[in-house]
């Protein structure tokens, strides 16, 4: 039976990926905060035969993140971790502070109870989301991006600590993708894409253990090379980005 657990599994992303990885012998553990749509979630994902197990808390709360993915893999080895979960906005001050707790501690308390589990094992496998936007500082949304390229830096970081134990790490860094988050933006969206899509694009890289798993590739190649420029001119371009709220 394969493990895998994924963190803000009720919707988007994360929903997608559930139904991409359900299949008969795989036990998933889905994490979430409205239970309502983490049942549904779990519904179709046990009518492609896989097994579920569901749990309602904050990324947020470091103990009872740490008592599920304890106890989930003491049934069955957690193989695939997929660190989702994440908010997005612009984010100044206390807004700031509110969603670093979500997009880089709710990181940190998916993936550390983890990490000492697969090393014994000598093997294993963590997904952490980044986002395109964390390729640079933006003025549009500091925060938000701040908190993903703080997940880009340190997965690209921990792939390298980790890879001599057997485990895989990959950086998952999608441009605008349908979502809860996007349903909030009152913005034209480039290369806008479905979370089943995104989710295929993203099962693909990680079966080939890409250290980055970027896209769609337009906006990766200018996101990559927004950061590359000079900052006079990088600078001159975010100031044209649109906020978001």
């Amino acid at each position: 039976m394969k493990g895998i657990v994924i963190t803000g599994a009720s919707s988007g992303i994360g929903r997608a990926l559930a139904l991409e990885y359900a299949q008969k012998g795989v036990a998933m553990g889905l994490i979430g905060r409205d239970p309502a749509r983490l049942e549904e979630t779990a519904r179709a994902c046990r009518a492609k035969h896989a097994q579920v197990q569901t749990h309602v808390v904050d990324v947020t709360d470091r103990a009872g993140m740490e008592n599920f993915l304890m106890r989930f893999d003491s049934i069955c080895p957690i193989e695939v971790l997929v660190a989702n979960a994440g908010v997005s906005g612009g984010g100044i001050g206390a807004a700031a502070r509110a969603m670093f707790a979500i997009n880089i501690d709710g990181v940190l308390n998916t993936i550390d109870p983890v990490i000492p589990l697969m090393m014994k094992r000598g093997r294993g496998q963590i997904a952490m989301m980044g986002s395109l936007a964390g390729y640079r500082g933006l003025a549009s949304a500091p925060a938000y991006a701040a908190s993903k390229g703080f997940v880009k830096l340190y997965g690209e970081g921990l792939r390298g600590a980790l890879e001599t134990h057997g485990i895989q790490v990959s950086v998952i860094n999608p441009g605008f993708v349908k979502s809860r988050i996007t349903d909030a933006n009152d913005f034209a969206m480039p290369f806008f894409m479905t979370a089943e899509k995104a989710a295929r694009i993203i099962v693909q890289g990680l079966q080939k253990n890409r250290a980055r798993i970027s896209f769609p590739w337009p906006m990766a190649f200018g996101s990559w090379l927004l950061a590359a420029l000079p900052v006079c001119l990088s600078d001159f371009i975010v100031r044209k980005l649109p906020k978001k709220s």
